[in-house]
């Protein structure tokens, strides 16, 4: 029998003898909490989620999300006032000594209600248990990936048809926000990058008004969410031929992007992958180009463990979600990055994403 989140998450915290995950309220909600009840809507300000020793799940909620919380996982306590939560707290750590929070999200008004709440209590950081935990897919996650990656795909095959001389990157960002919704997407994964020309050498854009000319390069990183689960996708192309410099980046890129490809499989080093693209562009007139890691986790966030970066000290595992985006960055020319989420499996690496990868001339 398959054993819960809950479940997985306790027996990767070595030494806790609980952990909680608090829900204070914008932005310190924490992805882990839907992670953990398989709920995917509702925004449970003020709810925790509480595993005991044994991976039992107590989620505390209040009245408002009763209705909600009733379709996800866990033993529900539905409180109506402050002291109700209180005690529903102390009854789901009754007993325990070490506790884990995950530190990175939880405010510490919170954390410190929790400790007056219970009295004796040990906190301790279990950030390391849930992102060892969280990176690692089960098959409903797969399935939520593989429907936002489907979502993306089809509007990624969709953008040369959307570009003309004259479009600015923000109506090109809004229509792929716009395609991505219309297609059942839930959401963005993230703010969309569009960049014309030169801005495209900025791996960060944010969209602005700048208008779409000849020969420009048209980079867009964009992604959506479906039941909170990201993809996350590059497509660049061209509006007619743009200077040969950048055609030569486009092919190297993509190179690299293969080769790294090639390290992504279950039990290899998670650096193997950047350190094989980067060996292909640094070996080109673009050496020093690639500015950034070949990839990152994805999951309910989109940037999550595991680091694909040369120092990265990680090893990929079957169930791992990750992206595969090297690029070339030339400043006030242009820039190239070629992004998939790939899946990794115990044959190797599956691609989610699906688009035409071979350079593209509107």
């Amino acid at each position: 029998m398959e054993r819960s989140r809950a479940e997985r998450l306790i027996s990767n915290a070595e030494g806790l003898d609980a952990i909680v995950i608090l829900n204070d309220g914008v932005p310190f909600l924490d992805s882990t909490f839907w992670y953990l009840t398989e709920l995917t809507g509702g925004s449970f300000e003020g709810s925790m989620a509480v595993i005991g020793k044994g991976g039992d799940l107590n989620v505390i909620v209040s009245v408002l999300e009763e209705e909600t919380a009733s379709s996800g996982r866990g033993n529900i306590c539905v409180y109506h006032n402050r002291e109700e939560r209180d005690n529903f707290l102390k009854e789901a750590l009754k007993g325990a000594g070490k506790v884990g929070f995950n530190t990175g999200s939880a405010s510490y008004a919170m954390v410190e209600y929790v400790k007056k709440t219970v009295k004796g209590i040990k906190i301790a950081d279990a950030r390391s248990a849930i992102s060892s935990t969280v990176s690692v897919k089960d098959r409903k996650e797969i399935e939520s990936t593989r429907k936002a990656c489907k979502i993306s795909s089809q509007v990624a095959g969709e953008i040369p048809g959307m570009l003309s001389e004259g479009v600015t990157e923000k109506e090109i960002a809004f229509r792929i926000d716009m395609r991505m919704r219309e297609l059942g997407g839930t959401g963005n994964a993230f703010d969309t990058i569009s960049a014309f020309g030169a801005n495209s050498s900025k791996p960060h854009h944010s969209p602005t008004d700048h208008k779409l000319g000849r020969g420009d390069t048209a980079l867009f990183d964009f992604g959506t969410k479906y039941d909170r689960y990201c993809s996350d996708m590059t497509r660049t192309v061209f509006l007619s031929r743009p200077p040969e410099i950048l055609e030569r980046a486009y092919e190297i890129v993509l190179e690299a992007q293969a080769a790294g490809i090639e390290k992504y499989k279950d039990g290899a080093p998670a650096k193997d992958a950047d350190l094989a693209a980067r060996e292909i562009i640094d070996a080109t007139e673009f050496k020093g180009k690639f500015i950034h890691s070949f990839g990152h986790g994805i999951g309910m966030e989109v940037h999550q463990d595991i680091s694909v970066s040369p120092k990265s000290e990680q090893i990929l595992k079957e169930g791992n979600i990750v992206s595969a985006e090297p690029g070339i960055y030339i400043p006030g020319v242009g820039g190239i990055r070629i992004e998939d989420t790939c899946l990794i499996t115990n044959r190797g690496c599956e691609r989610l994403t699906d688009f035409d990868r071979r350079i593209t001339f509107v």
